[in-house]
């Protein structure tokens, strides 16, 4: 019997899931969660190309400033998101700041506001598959603070906030009824998504970079659902976000 090793299999070629092989992406990635947003980042570049879309992973690449940048979706979810960042690096990436929405948990936050995320509080089960529970999922420092300085610049003189603070992942989102929700906002979390717990721990592990900053989709505390009409605000929330993670792709050198 020959046991396979994942850690080994698939080093130095074309990814299974992702479809992309060595020398096709750049240094740093950013990862919205939608296949369909992916062009929307390819707004922001030149040189833009197409790369790979196999499965919920869609990749182009493109230039920001002199830049090489990616950007490859990673489907919805942590086991999806650890997929990506695994196969990524593989291909030569090494360092990833997510791009996505998320729902606001404390009052004040409105659709559109900027989250940049300090810290996940690992409500999934994929990390567990990697780490011990008290095992922390954090953001490279200097990422995460650069995120919130050039937030609060291009956001200065809009309507937009910027807010900062821990994060929730989940795996379940209509799962998440009122009384999980109160318990969040006890506790002083920011928001809630579904991606980032994957990403710290797995970029931690593999000694990769990482960060996040999300638009918020809705308020959980406020009453601001999902299904209310907030798409316009949250677009252009989500729109600004990409400019932030893509001048601190820039600032730091990535």
């Amino acid at each position: 019997m020959t046991v396979v090793d994942k850690d080994s299999e698939g080093q130095g070629v074309r990814q299974y899931h992702i479809g992309i092989a060595p020398g096709e992406v750049s240094s740093v990635a950013l990862l919205p969660g939608d296949p369909f947003r992916v062009p929307m980042i390819a707004e922001f570049l030149t040189d833009v190309k197409d790369v790979a879309h196999q499965r919920e992973h869609r990749t182009m690449t493109g230039y920001y400033k002199g830049k090489h940048i990616t950007a490859t979706s990673t489907g919805m979810g942590c086991p999806s998101t650890a997929i990506a960042v695994e196969e990524l690096a593989r291909v030569g990436v090494t360092s990833f700041i997510r791009v996505g929405s998320s729902a606001g948990l404390q009052a004040g936050i409105e659709p559109g506001d900027l989250l940049v995320s300090e810290g996940t509080l690992r409500n999934d089960g994929t990390t567990a598959a990697y780490a011990h529970h008290g095992f922390p999922a954090v953001p490279d420092l200097k990422i995460a603070v650069e995120l919130h300085r050039i937030a609060l610049e291009l956001s200065a003189g809009s309507s937009t906030n910027v807010f900062s603070g821990i994060n929730a992942s989940d795996d379940a989102f209509y799962a998440e009824g009122p009384e999980w929700i109160s318990e969040l906002n006890r506790l002083g979390i920011l928001n809630v998504e579904m991606e980032s717990s994957a990403l710290y721990v797995v970029a931690r592990l593999r000694g990769l970079r990482a960060g996040m900053i999300c638009a918020a989709s809705s308020n959980l505390v406020d009453g601001a659902s999902l299904y209310s009409d907030k798409n316009t605000a949250m677009k252009e929330g989500w729109m600004r976000s990409i400019e932030v993670a893509l001048e601190t792709a820039v600032s730091l050198d990535l």
